[in-house]
């Protein structure tokens, strides 16, 4: 059996071909609208949250007694150091121009709208090595350029803790023991590498940082 396609079934066909590609470059397109303004919106939203937090613990230390120093929890209370919708903090470098709000989990609804705390790993403040990811096309696409001695803001309603990178490597995403546990105050971030490819990144880049006394 043979098939024939006459000139005006080919042109039918094409004009179909035509419209389906347009369809599905516009709905992309809007995907991708939706997923850039509703990140946005999480991230003010969120960033009005963090600071009006910070603003009450301040007004209600105004007048109270002296206390030690503000400590971080201990590791049995570290579901308390987020809040109820799960809020870990801010990370900031300054140098670089990234600012971005920090969530518990690595989900990819987390991801998609801020930096997401892997859970497991130590909280700002603890001893230990805390982990945060971000995406290599969003958030995180600034640490392309971070070099050894920039410094790296975490802000919680714990308090603001400062980190100086130490180093950055590539590695496989299967090297999971940057993330063991240490014996001191570090920071590991960790996104997709190289920073451009285009689909699933084969490697995973990692920046170690230092806690600052």
């Amino acid at each position: 059996m043979r098939l024939v396609l006459t000139k005006e079934s080919l042109k039918r066909t094409l004009r179909w071909a035509q419209r389906a590609l347009l369809v599905g470059g516009v709905s992309l397109l809007a995907y991708c609208a939706f997923a850039l303004l509703d990140s946005w919106i999480f991230q003010q939203q969120q960033g009005h949250d963090l600071d009006r937090l910070l603003d009450d613990d301040s007004a209600a230390s105004v007048g109270a007694p002296p206390a030690g120093p503000l400590l971080a929890p201990e590791a049995s209370d570290a579901p308390l150091a987020a809040t109820a919708d799960g809020l870990i903090g801010r990370i900031e470098v300054s140098r670089l121009g990234l600012s971005a709000i920090v969530m518990e989990g690595i989900d990819k609804r987390t991801l998609r709208r801020a930096a997401g705390h892997i859970p497991g790993t130590a909280l700002p403040g603890q001893s230990g090595n805390v982990g945060i990811a971000g995406h290599r096309d969003t958030f995180f696409r600034p640490l392309q350029d971070i070099q050894v001695d920039d410094f790296v803001t975490l802000t919680t309603r714990w308090g603001e803790y400062q980190y100086r990178v130490v180093s950055r490597r590539v590695v496989s995403p299967h090297d999971v023991a940057v993330l063991d546990p240490t014996g001191n105050e570090v920071l590991t971030l960790v996104t997709c590498h190289p920073f451009y490819f285009v689909g699933p990144a084969p490697n995973r880049f990692i920046v170690r940082a230092e806690r600052v006394s």
